[in-house]
């Protein structure tokens, strides 16, 4: 997900976006600034302000805020309150808004109102886009923007922001110069019984008046909820979900896989027939194409996981998956509030990590941060993919499962029951917060939409292959280095690498690792790992590639590995990769979002610990079957 960051500007007037979780903010931020934030049909995406500009129509640059979705102005979480302090002109390095553009969801006036009236009090020019006025228009609610224009005594339009001319209305609005101006001299604030009356009369008696206090269409969403949510057969729905996207992730990739490793193997031997024998050589095809590719043959896998994500995302179903979970994670000390940032976790740890700012429990948010990384992040999917394919036979099984399949959901099961053991145990040792029973808006089912899932593809496959031409091609590039010189002293017999500085580091690791069953090579490519765990796969195809006796080759790596491991050896790797801390990154994150070093230690010295007890049982009882 890319965040934008805020700068303190002195001039040019600025427009914040508020309103409540899933009304559509960030949608509409994107329709008018041209941005591409992350959107999703569940509460609590935005949790960062984000800036964009807006270019009106009259040549006039509008500085735009997208603010973290809040119910009220009396914030009760961390992203709660970076909106309010917007608001109030308390954020550090952030002006006061000019204006503030309420986004309500056109289909739920009686919850989105409080909030505009609560906006309105702080005496900020406001104006308020009626979202979602297609589906509102599609469920018979007859909405007159005038009509409570006059009601609220603020401008009001309707917008649809997911369509390509849906904020057009808006656009006109922002281009008058009165609706900067104080919403005291704009229109008259209707009185009804004075300022006492709460928020929640008021907004009954605008909707009595509008002739929308009655309005309860029964939706197809409430009747798809009677399976969905059931207590026995929405677990299993889930389940079986989860089941068949993970044999999609290997049945699918084969052919796109085929064509990349085909494509590696072309260029490395043509490289290879341009160029004479020598360092430089060596150094793109063993360094360049063996690392890179090994690592880009991965992305289909990653792409087809990613798809079924984000069409569980856009279709409405992730929040009924923290409600089907809400109970379990009730049982270990979290509740269905922790499943959105674990969730994000599949994708990265990262912003997982940072989207427990919509947790208002302290604890609750602190162990759902400390579990964070144990979810199996895209990352993991390299390195899973590769000792599967090596190791696992690509054979159907029972009812035509795929086994690689069953493993790879055996992998992720792994770390979401490890996850939970853990959460169970700091339930336990830590200070018992606030019980607060699970409240979150579960929003009506829609079919995806094809822009947006293509959108969050799109992102993904760019994060990876800038992750690849980046930090993975950088340390590639170093490693091979490390793995080239010294060079070995004359009359040596051995490959030329274990002469060389990342030889005679990766033999001084062995010794630690050698009871978990790892050998110098997989210690080798552990270390560049800690950056980020896919740099391992791109380690091990160069260092494979400079052990081979005679001229380097960048083979597929995983024949390669299927030759030289056991498969306790294999075994032993999938268990490290579950819980080892290989991302500097995530870390970094913790450290950021904990206020310190104390979380950060303990965190990597728990996963550390686990990684290595994890292995060391698993490459022991592999080799007590006869696997070693």
């Amino acid at each position: 997900m890319k965040e934008a960051v805020v700068h303190l500007h002195p001039s040019g007037r600025l427009a914040a976006l508020v309103g409540n979780p899933n009304a559509g903010k960030t949608a509409l931020f994107n329709r008018l600034t041209g941005s591409n934030q992350k959107v999703a049909n569940y509460a609590g995406v935005t949790i960062e302000r984000k800036e964009g500009r807006l270019r009106l129509s009259s040549g006039k640059t509008v500085r735009v805020l997208d603010l973290p979705g809040t119910y009220s102005l009396h914030p009760r979480s961390p992203d709660e309150r970076i909106t309010c302090d917007v608001l109030l002109g308390t954020a550090i390095g952030e002006k006061r808004p000019d204006l503030v553009v309420c986004v309500v969801d056109a289909t739920n006036l009686r919850r989105s109102l409080r909030l505009v009236l609560g906006v309105r009090r702080m005496g900020l020019p406001c104006v308020v886009a009626l979202n979602m006025a297609d589906l509102a228009a599609s469920r018979g609610i007859e909405l007159d923007p005038d009509a409570l224009a006059s009601e609220l005594g603020v401008p009001v339009v309707s917008t649809v922001a997911v369509q390509g001319d849906g904020d057009a209305a808006l656009r006109e609005l922002l281009e008058r110069p009165e609706i900067w101006q104080p919403t005291t001299t704009l229109m008259p604030v209707p009185t009804l019984s004075g300022d006492e009356i709460p928020d929640h009369d008021r907004v009954r008696s605008i909707l009595e008046r509008l002739g929308l206090d009655d309005v309860a269409p029964h939706l197809l969403s409430d009747r798809i909820d009677r399976v969905v949510l059931h207590p026995v057969l929405g677990p299993i729905l889930l389940a079986v979900l989860l089941f068949l996207i993970f044999q999609a992730v290997f049945d699918w990739a084969e052919a796109p896989k085929a064509l990349i490793e085909g494509a590696t193997t072309w260029l490395a031997g043509q490289v290879g027939n341009w160029l004479p024998p020598g360092y430089l050589r060596s150094f793109i095809t063993d360094g360049l194409i063996a690392g890179a590719g090994g690592v880009i043959v991965f992305l289909p896998q990653v792409l087809i996981l990613f798809f079924f994500i984000l069409v569980l995302e856009e279709s409405g179903y992730l929040p009924r998956a923290a409600f089907l979970l809400d109970r379990i994670m009730g049982g270990v000390g979290l509740s269905g509030r922790s499943f959105i940032p674990l969730l994000s976790s599949f994708a990265c740890a990262i912003p997982g990590i940072m989207a427990t700012r919509t947790i208002a429990n302290p604890r609750d948010r602190l162990v759902t941060i400390m579990i964070a990384p144990m979810m199996t992040c895209s990352a993991r999917l390299p390195v899973y993919a590769l000792l599967i394919g090596a190791f696992i036979p690509h054979r159907r099984i029972g009812a035509g499962f795929e086994l690689q399949g069953l493993v790879l959901f055996s992998l992720y099961v792994a770390g979401i029951v490890g996850s939970l053991l853990v959460a169970w145990i700091l339930k336990r040792t830590t200070a018992r917060g606030i019980v607060r029973p699970l409240m979150m808006e579960l929003p009506t089912y829609h079919w995806p939409h094809l822009r947006s899932v293509a959108l969050g593809l799109w992102q993904r496959a760019e994060i990876f292959l800038r992750r690849v031409g980046t930090i993975i091609l950088a340390l590639t590039v170093a490693l091979w280095f490390l793995a080239s010189f010294p060079a070995p002293p004359p009359g040596a017999t051995r490959p030329a690498i274990e002469y060389s500085v990342a030889g005679m580091l990766g033999h001084g690791l062995s010794l630690l690792l050698a009871p978990i069953g790892f050998n110098w090579q997989i210690s080798i490519a552990l270390v560049p790992g800690l950056a980020a765990r896919e740099v391992a796969v791109s380690a091990l195809g160069t260092v494979y590639a400079l052990s081979a006796t005679g001229d380097g080759t960048a083979q597929a790596l995983a024949p390669i590995i299927a030759h030289a491991w056991s498969l306790a050896t294999a075994l032993s790797l999938l268990a490290w990769y579950v819980f080892a801390p290989q991302c500097m990154a995530t870390l970094a994150t913790v450290k950021r979002e904990t206020g310190g070093w104390t979380w950060v230690l303990v965190m990597a010295g728990y996963l550390f610990a686990l990684a290595y007890l994890s292995s060391f049982a698993t490459y022991r009882i592999a080799v007590a079957l006869g696997w070693g």
